[in-house]
This record gives C-alpha cells, sequence and structure tokens, in this order.
C-alpha cells in the first residue's frame, strides 16, 4: 500500500498545481483575449486528473474504503487548493496509522 500512497500524494500535488495554473489562467482567456494558457494547461491536466483518479480508486481499494470516501477525495481533485488538503488528510489520517498498524 506504501507504494499506491506514494504515487497518490505525487499525483494529488500536479493536479493541484496544474489546477491552480488552469485557475489563474481563465480570467486571461475570458477578460484578456488571451487563451494561450488555457489551451496548454487544460489538456494536460484533463488527462492528469484521470490518473489522478486511478490512482486514488486503487489506494482506496487497497485501503479499503468505502464509495463514499473514495468519491470524496476524487472530487477534492476539482477544488483549487483541497486536493493538497485532501492528499495531506488522506495521508496523516488515514493511510499512514493503518500502515504502522500492519
Amino acid at each position: 500500500m506504501q507504494g499506491a500512497l506514494t504515487r497518490y500524494r505525487i499525483i494529488a500535488w500536479v493536479v493541484g498545481v496544474i489546477l491552480i495554473v488552469l485557475v489563474l489562467g481563465m480570467p486571461l482567456k475570458y477578460l484578456g483575449d488571451n487563451d494561450i494558457v488555457v489551451a496548454a494547461v487544460g489538456p494536460v491536466h484533463g488527462f492528469l486528473f484521470m490518473v489522478y483518479l486511478v490512482c486514488t480508486f486503487d489506494l482506496g481499494r487497497r485501503a479499503r474504503w468505502s464509495l463514499g470516501r473514495m468519491a470524496l477525495v476524487m472530487l477534492a481533485g476539482t477544488v483549487p487548493f483541497l486536493s493538497f488538503w485532501a492528499e495531506r488528510k488522506v495521508s496523516r489520517d488515514w493511510v499512514k496509522p493503518e500502515l504502522a498498524a500492519a
């Protein structure tokens, strides 16, 4: 389960950073008529978000989470800055105590 946790933590941070870049690029697109940031980062974020969903599912399956908990963690990747909080919560409070007990 340690490998699944590491993969989840890395992709959560990457998706979180790219989502922030994408959100910062939105005003440029709609207010400044410059869609270069959204055009470049949007497809990358979409692909990496799918990887985030797969990694979250993998970790949740290994940790035996309920579908509700898995869905909440997956949804955390859609809100800027929330993926960072969710990654910390998952790591520190949900998975690491379970790894220490095993």
